[in-house]
């Protein structure tokens, strides 16, 4: 049983230290070492079918990885053992916080059930909310090269989902797609600059089963994404898996959500993104399978995630999206962070789930956008307006958008962006999901291709991007922006509002002519 000195709430737990996330001598923290200096490659078009709905995989190596550190929750939600995150109600302090948070995170023993010792502080009359620190998951007519479907190449890949939610027309209203406006992206960093970085990989265990050495010390090229980057674009990044303002992804999963929000456009190369001016704010709040070989000293957890909601609405973001989600038990310190940034005047996109086919749990922090104007969820279609199959449903769906699907399409039916050529990474440590051979070798993250992925994770950038440019438009409040994206959204389904689609397939020319709307 897990026990408290009765007396005031940061004195009774002085004897608690913060938490630090994942054990790690001083010794593995990564190195920057200096600029890279080459080009970075671009392999072009990858054929590779779009890889399943983001997190299951993952999820299975990470488990495999980090068997010591995770426990499994009442609901079989995973936590990471040995922290509990804490707010009191008189907002006192036990000692130094984190930064950008309003809560502390306290130090348990390991072996303690951290949803049993939060269920012991949340009947404190001095505490607010107590709460494990769950695990959060990934959940993926311009003259860009790939932008424009040909009817005679029925099998080519190229943007269908634009065209969708009639964005040709809406770039006709606003050529200047958002570019006053910044979009924080939430998620597992993003390929934005060029650097050379030291690690000291750990040996793992991929998901076909083989053994993988430890890497020892490696040199790791990073490179900023070609078609994504361009002067001026990146502003205040900050990485709160490695501590530091190197918000690098060692996943694609980051890079691919960002490129659908803000891929430059009509450069003769590549594809095309929605709001193509925007300034982009990389805030890295989940770890991928190489930040924790690497071993990072932080995890994706809740905590992680609303720090990660506070500083971007602190250091000027006016759009977050959150290609994150996770099931399981309720998320107050998430919910509290969101309402914080909210209130500061930003609208939040938040991808709706990507359970319907696992029993169709509800989505913790998606339902949470349901109850706050201002931010929404958003489900997947697939090409032709349907219910994707994976897109989770029920009342906390609020919009849809395309998010794809390879049922009944192919690889053509899939979202295509540009990002970190995954068989230079991510497909190291998961061969089986990417449906490659097994390779022993280092990673390296300064080699692009365009990729199709296909979930909510997909879907709700394009919403981001859509607000983007309605505040732009001089829609500034977050409730106004919700509501004209859902007043002008295409109904699907039951006629109003459904769990399936929400308000419906949100359309880009409508909105940004709608009248009469508050600002």
């Amino acid at each position: 049983m897990f026990r408290f000195v009765p007396s005031a709430a940061a004195l009774a737990l002085a004897a608690l230290v913060i938490a630090s996330g994942h054990a790690q001598d001083p010794g593995d923290a990564r190195t920057a070492l200096y600029p890279y200096t080459l080009p970075a490659i671009d392999r072009g078009l990858s054929r590779a079918e779009g890889l399943a709905p983001a997190g299951v995989a993952t999820l299975a190596v990470r488990n495999r990885m980090t068997a010591t550190l995770d426990r499994t929750g009442r609901s079989g939600a995973p936590y990471a053992a040995g922290r509990v995150i804490v707010k009191f109600r008189d907002g006192s302090a036990m000692s130094e916080r984190p930064s950008y948070s309003n809560f502390d995170v306290l130090r348990i023993d390991p072996s303690e059930d951290a949803e049993a010792v939060a269920d012991e502080l949340s009947r404190r009359p001095d505490v607010e909310y107590a709460q494990p620190a769950y695990r959060m998951h990934k959940s993926f007519v311009p003259n860009d090269q790939f932008y424009q479907c040909v009817a005679s190449e029925p099998l080519r890949p190229c943007q269908w989902n634009l065209p969708l939610i009639d964005m040709e027309r809406a770039w006709d209203i606003q050529g200047t797609a958002g570019s006053q406006i910044t979009v924080a992206v939430l998620d597992s960093g993003m390929a934005f600059e060029n650097k050379v970085i030291r690690f000291r990989g750990r040996a793992f265990v991929d998901d076909l089963g083989n053994v993988h050495p430890a890497l020892g010390t490696v040199d790791i090229p990073f490179a900023a994404a070609p078609d994504l980057a361009t002067a001026g674009r990146f502003v205040a990044p900050h990485d709160f898996i490695w501590d530091d303002n190197d918000p690098l992804d060692l996943d694609g999963h980051g890079t691919h959500v960002s490129g659908t929000i803000g891929e430059l456009t009509n450069n003769g190369a590549g594809l095309a993104g929605v709001a193509f001016n925007v300034k982009l704010m990389p805030v890295k709040v989940i770890d991928g399978d190489w930040d924790i070989i690497f071993g990072a000293p932080n995890e994706g957890t809740d905590d992680t995630v609303a720090r990660g909601i506070r500083y971007a609405a602190d250091n000027g973001a006016k759009i977050i999206n959150m290609s994150i989600g996770r099931t399981g038990p309720p998320a107050p310190v998430v919910e509290d962070a969101i309402k914080y940034a909210v209130g500061k005047g930003v609208f939040i996109a938040i991808a709706a789930g990507n359970d319907f086919e696992d029993g169709n749990p509800t989505e913790v922090v998606a339902e949470i956008a349901s109850r706050v104007q201002g931010a929404v969820s958003v489900a997947a279609v697939d090409r032709s307006s349907n219910h994707a199959f994976y897109s989770s449903t029920g009342s906390w769906v609020e919009l849809a958008a395309p998010g794809g699907s390879v049922r009944g399409f192919g690889s053509p039916g899939v979202v295509f962006q540009q990002t970190i050529d995954l068989t230079s990474g991510f497909c190291l440590v998961e061969p089986d999901a990417c449906g490659t051979r097994p390779l022993f070798a280092a990673p390296r993250f300064d080699a692009f291709n365009y990729f199709g992925f296909q979930g909510t994770s997909m879907a709700s950038p394009h919403v981001a991007g859509l607000a983007a440019m309605l505040m732009q438009q001089g829609i500034t409040s977050p409730a106004a922006i919700e509501a004209a994206l859902e007043r002008f959204a295409k109904d699907l389904g039951d006629p109003g509002r459904d769990n399936l689609f929400g308000y419906g397939l949100i359309q880009a020319r409508d909105t940004l002519r709608g009248l009469g709307l508050a600002r």
